[in-house]
């Protein structure tokens, strides 16, 4: 096995899944604020759409994917962020987010060029920035994120040289697992500094449309040369399970990728694309899962503040990310939890892999992702109240 992968702590989610099986092994009532994969079901049309469309013979999708699902994402992002996308030249469907992202510096990064092959991200991050550009045999560059910068990734602050070296720079807002936002501003300046050296900026905006008062902006409202954006139905509509997103951008960069993407992936089965197409063509279920989440937002704003606890106030996403009690790590306020049934994803879990410089990535903060429904969400806080006040520490 490589070495660099042999390496790397176990993926955060799976480890999550091994602590609840472990749980329910004992008899306690979970509630899960780790795993960002909400419960609110997927909209009837959409479910409707992909029954409908199954085939009696099913055969192979495209790298292209179906013309109306690319036609419909086409209309989505101009009416939603005033960009005009070539459905044809401009847009490939994807199998969520995921894959996506942890394939792109497989095609991108050429190791005959070693003086280019560093990829720089933020930490804590979304994991698969880093194991993407390991398996690529990239150079990953993680950047701590600060409290005082509201968690942006500050490329002005990195040498010119390492800048000079890098291919790829990810960015992420909305962002996990903070759910720190960014104004245009900011993605203009990202943008200058990625075209003055020559880097690819990948913009990870799969939460862009779980917002609560100011819609979020994408990169491509700055530019479309060099930049590439990852978008995905999987928290916009409530589709995790159906793993279906899309890549769009730079036409230059889209036509290289659909290239390599043939070598290792397709799009999803038609009958999920036509189930995509719904979803995308549709706000209505979007904003019905807003007003959820903001509900969902409001007791955890009361109940932290009423508890004492710092955290950052989430303006866009359904993640919380929060400080532990003055003494204790994130991991060890995690630990106390579980034995009230109450699981949370401590922020070290999504610390880079493989950093080693200390107090790279904050141990205090911890995550909660607002998975459980309302009434669950209620039930829990009453719980944690009680496993709060029984803190030693």
């Amino acid at each position: 096995m490589n070495n660099l992968i042999k390496a790397l702590r176990p993926y955060p989610m799976e480890e999550l899944n091994r602590i609840k099986l472990k749980l329910k092994e004992k008899g306690i009532k979970i509630y899960d604020f780790g795993t960002g994969d909400p419960k609110e079901p997927t909209d009837p049309k959409i479910r409707k759409a992909l029954i409908d469309a199954v085939p009696e013979i099913s055969q192979y999708p495209s790298v292209s994917g179906r013309k109306e699902l690319r036609e419909a994402v086409s209309r989505w992002f101009r009416n939603r962020f005033g960009v005009l996308l070539d459905p044809d030249k401009e847009i490939i469907p994807s199998n969520g987010s995921k894959e996506a992202i942890f394939h792109f510096p497989l095609v991108f990064i050429n190791t005959d060029i070693p003086e280019k092959k560093k990829v720089i991200f933020g930490t804590p991050a979304y994991p698969v920035y880093e194991r993407g550009t390991l398996y690529a045999n990239g150079e990953p560059f993680p950047v701590k994120l600060k409290e005082e910068d509201r968690f942006l990734l500050r490329l002005d602050r990195i040498d010119k040289s390492i800048l000079e070296e890098t291919r790829i720079v990810w960015i992420n807002y909305p962002h996990n697992p903070t759910g720190a936002t960014a104004p245009l501003s900011y993605f203009e300046e990202v943008y200058g500094i990625c075209r003055e050296n020559d880097i690819i900026l990948c913009s990870d905006e799969c939460y862009t449309e779980i917002f609560f008062d100011k819609k979020p902006p994408s990169a491509l409202q700055v530019g479309k040369e060099g930049v590439i954006v990852f978008h995905s139905l999987s928290k916009r509509s409530g589709m995790t399970g159906y793993r279906t997103g899309f890549v769009a951008g730079d036409p230059q960069l889209i036509a290289e990728y659909k290239k390599g993407r043939a070598s290792f992936g397709v799009a999803t089965p038609d009958f999920i694309q036509k189930a995509a197409e719904v979803a995308w063509s549709d706000e209505k279920h979007v904003e019905k899962r807003r007003e959820i989440f903001k509900e969902k937002r409001d007791i955890f704003l009361q109940f932290f503040t009423e508890i004492g606890l710092d955290f950052l106030y989430p303006e866009a996403t359904f993640y919380f990310w929060v400080k532990a009690p003055t003494g204790m790590s994130g991991e060890e306020y995690a630990k106390h939890l579980l034995n009230y049934g109450i699981v949370i994803s401590p922020g070290v879990n999504f610390c880079a892999g493989l950093e080693i410089l200390e107090n790279s990535c904050s141990s205090e903060y911890f995550r909660i992702a607002l998975v459980p429904t309302v009434e669950e969400c209620k039930e829990a806080v009453d719980i944690w109240k009680k496993a709060h006040m029984e803190l030693k520490v």
